[in-house]
């Protein structure tokens, strides 16, 4: 149904893919799943054919997206972050000019429209204004826009950002009950999105695929991925299998002087504190040090950009009674917050910073 072939996309000397390959078949629910910046509006873009790729082709329904993006646009239903709702305009009156705008005459219009407003339960708000409505109502009008020509594919991309808890079920759920005739792909930085409406995940990670499978194939995988700044990068690779663990590395090249390895872990146990004490002992610098189930890496993304409201504000994360502030670590020595997971961390501007002895 969809096929993406060594996709890349160059925003001057930024990559923002860098050669992206995978497929979807018809009647499968995929979360593009990814910390922001990841790539995942760029993939989706290409996709519905609001971009063209640096390199590669995107094929939806065997049609070439460059070759003629109104035929694919004709098969996708696409819902960006931010519906694209006009605010003054009633929505039986936006529903019904995206009715016209896509060429529906009007006895299908008016049966496809009372269709959609069903599916997304805005009935009630017909007659309302949409720049009146909560984010919840207009997130639904959007979808109801998006699947009013009957898309045999949905693209949508964060779907249920900046939405209350209540509001994120009826969507997760909307979404469930389309994806049981239609194929969905939604792109979202939080896990339980994923967990709750895909049945596939495929994480992306600084424009690269970093694994693709359903969640129990992912959370099977332990990987723990270092960014480190060594003298000798294929010594660094020894140093790294040599270490108690791990079963093999690969080294992903480098930029910046920083080169990428990920240790592929024989065990269950957190190979950590190991790879820091490696790196300590060798003066090399350390960007970051992640340890994945593959999911892993971007649940952490979605807790360092969390509102910690009484959790001690943003970026702050609780682990039992401690408070850990990730993004003053990260600024203090660049490293990952899996290093400090037994150390003894006092946040800044508490009594215990004052009085160190404490």
């Amino acid at each position: 149904m969809i096929d993406l072939q060594d996709l890349k996309k160059n925003y001057g000397e930024i990559e923002a893919l860098r050669g992206i390959s995978a497929s979807v078949e018809r009647g499968e629910i995929v979360g593009l799943l990814g910390p922001n910046g990841a790539g995942k509006t760029t993939a989706m873009k290409i996709l519905v054919g609001y971009l063209l790729p640096t390199f590669g082709t995107a094929r939806v329904a065997g049609i070439d997206v460059t070759q003629d993006p109104l035929a694919v646009q004709r098969l996708i239903g696409y819902l960006p972050e931010n519906a694209p709702v006009y605010g003054d305009m009633l929505v039986q009156e936006y529903l019904r000019f995206v009715a016209q705008m896509r060429g529906l005459d009007e006895d299908t219009g008016r049966r496809r429209t009372v269709e959609a407003v069903e599916q997304c339960a805005i009935g009630e708000v017909l007659t309302r204004m949409i720049g009146h409505l909560s984010k919840g109502y207009r997130q639904r009008v959007g979808l109801a826009a998006t699947i009013l020509h009957d898309p045999e594919i949905l693209v949508l991309d964060e779907p249920t950002a900046g939405l209350d808890p209540n509001q994120i079920v009826e969507i997760r759920e909307l979404i469930h009950r389309m994806g049981q005739t239609k194929t969905v792909i939604l792109s979202t930085h939080i896990l339980p999105e994923v967990e709750a409406s895909c049945s596939r995940a495929i994480i992306l990670i600084d424009g690269m695929i970093r694994a693709d499978g359903t969640l129990e194939e992912l959370t099977r995988s332990r990987i723990q991925v270092v960014r480190v700044a060594p003298d000798d990068p294929a010594d660094a690779r020894r140093v790294f299998e040599a270490l108690p663990g791990v079963a093999s590395v690969e080294h992903d090249g480098g930029a910046d002087r920083f080169h990428t390895y990920r240790l592929r872990l024989s065990g269950a146990d957190d190979v950590g504190e190991a790879v820091y004490e490696a790196v300590r002992e060798r003066g090399w610098k350390l960007r970051a040090a992640l340890l994945d189930t593959d999911v892993e890496r971007t649940a952490r993304e979605r807790d360092d950009s969390s509102v910690g409201g009484r959790s001690g504000g943003p970026g702050c994360r609780i682990r039992g009674r401690r408070r850990f502030h990730l993004q003053d670590r990260r600024r203090r020595w660049g490293v990952d917050a899996g290093f400090f997971r037994n150390r003894r961390i006092v946040r800044p501007g508490s009594p215990r910073a004052a009085h160190p002895g404490s």
